[in-house]
């Protein structure tokens, strides 16, 4: 697993460990604003859960609104907890050393790849052939 991050200000240091969060995290987007839009209507349909569990409007609101925030804390690099640090965000991070994340790619062995899987009787015929 391994990941390349560019930033504009900070060094090399604060770049390696945001490359290290990077990898070990596994954010969507740099920002909430960059999330697409299918990400954000998928965790919208609990809105449609949340009508119907009867509660209050405003009840309900707050617990899509919540629910939005989290995952958006959860998802996007900026507002993730640094995992050397959780009590700070990657984004304070970042400003306290005069930085922004401009681009980053994030790799892992196997990933993407799609095995053909076949059971194992299918096999041993295709071997007999």
């Amino acid at each position: 697993m391994g990941s390349m991050v560019k930033l504009t200000g900070g060094d090399k240091a604060l770049a390696k460990d945001i490359a290290m969060h990077i990898a070990a995290s596994r954010p969507q987007a740099i920002s909430a604003a960059e999330l697409p839009a299918e990400l954000l209507d998928k965790e919208r349909e609990f809105e449609v859960q949340a009508k119907e569990s009867g509660k209050d409007d405003a009840i309900m609101n707050k617990m899509v609104e919540g629910k939005i925030r989290k995952f958006l804390a959860e998802v996007s690099l900026t507002s993730q907890a640094f995992i050397k640090d959780p009590d700070m965000t990657v984004g304070k991070l970042l400003s306290e050393n005069n930085a922004d994340v401009m681009g980053y790619v994030r790799f892992k062995v196997g990933e993407g790849i799609e095995v053909e899987s076949k059971s194992f009787a299918d096999e041993v015929a295709d071997q007999l052939k």
